[in-house]
């Protein structure tokens, strides 16, 4: 039966956050999927959820995927405990109303510097000075991080003596920042989904550039110092055992209890608001605002689609 009112499709910011699978089977189940490993099978209802990471020993068929993929459920390939990340599937979005946004407010200075000081204000509970250079703004930073650290330092013991990890020789890194990697990693792997859903690029990054998650970064960000850094240090206070894997968890239920979801595409919003912009600038976001079917011309700009154009061409030839 046709849905009548599209308003009751599930939305990204409504869905479940993530879910990590490693060492199983993944099948489709009537039209969802089901999860298969050592302690039986797992139905997952694949219409709500946002993001399905794949660890190591993970099989999933060619169904599972396409079930997923008509769901808009993102599907990353990870590494052991979700902590690298290694490839993407693809989200639900079909318009590049929003990514076209992005490169717009990217590729225009002005704009870009504007999007830079809205990301650095949503990190601070106070009214940032409008006079203070994007330099001091850094600094400031830096200060509001390294207090979070010492914060939680103070609050759970875990000794801190700051952020150093290899990559290459991950056992031998403390406790704490194996912990932090891991959050982050969780968070990243939300932030990741939120972001393809909306329709945005993860590349085109507005404070972090060169990477083809410099976006994910920048926007993760928002939210390390609530999210990440604090379970990081609980879970490390709780001892060793099993660290990463009680990151992980308890990062899902803290993204699930603080709808982390919907406040991403919130802020995705307020990040490309045009509120405030002047004349040029909205016209700016006129222009690029996509209308999908339409035809780029090198002389008028975008044409519309749909259209055959042969009836000119033909005239153009007999004249």
């Amino acid at each position: 039966m046709p849905i009548r009112d599209l308003h009751i499709l599930p939305k990204v910011r409504d869905s479940w956050s993530y879910l990590y699978v490693e060492h199983a089977v993944i099948e489709q189940d009537d039209k969802a999927i089901a999860i298969f490993d050592k302690e039986g099978k797992t139905p997952v209802p694949c219409a709500a959820l946002s993001l399905l990471m794949l660890g190591p020993g993970t099989k999933i068929t060619h169904s599972a995927i396409k079930t997923l993929a008509e769901n808009g459920c993102l599907v990353a390939w990870s590494g052991e405990e979700a902590v690298r990340f290694y490839a993407v599937g693809m989200g639900e979005t079909r318009s590049s109303a929003n990514l076209l946004r992005q490169a717009a407010m990217h590729s225009d200075p002005e704009l870009r510097l504007r999007v830079v000081r809205r990301m650095y204000e949503l990190r601070f509970p106070e009214q940032l000075d409008p006079g203070l250079s994007i330099k001091q703004i850094r600094g400031k930073e830096g200060v509001r991080v390294r207090e979070t650290y010492a914060k939680w330092s103070r609050e759970t013991g875990v000794k801190w003596s700051g952020r150093f990890y290899k990559q290459n020789d991950w056992r031998r890194a403390e406790p704490i920042n194996r912990a932090l990697s891991a959050a982050n990693s969780c968070l990243y792997g939300v932030v990741h989904a939120a972001i393809v859903a909306a329709g945005y690029s993860p590349a085109l990054g507005f404070i972090h550039t060169g990477k083809m998650l410099s976006f994910v970064y920048d926007v993760a960000d928002l939210y390390k110092a609530e999210i990440a850094i604090p379970v990081a240090f609980r879970c490390t206070a709780a001892g060793e055992n099993r660290l990463e894997s009680r990151v992980r968890h308890l990062c899902r239920d803290t993204i699930r209890e603080q709808r982390l979801l919907g406040r991403i595409i919130e802020d995705l919003e307020r990040l490309f608001a045009s509120e405030g912009l002047d004349r040029r600038e909205a016209e700016l976001f006129d222009r690029f605002y996509a209308r999908p079917g339409g035809l780029w011309d090198p002389d008028e700009g975008e044409v519309a689609g749909g259209i055959n154009y042969a009836g000119d061409e033909e005239e153009d030839d007999n004249a």
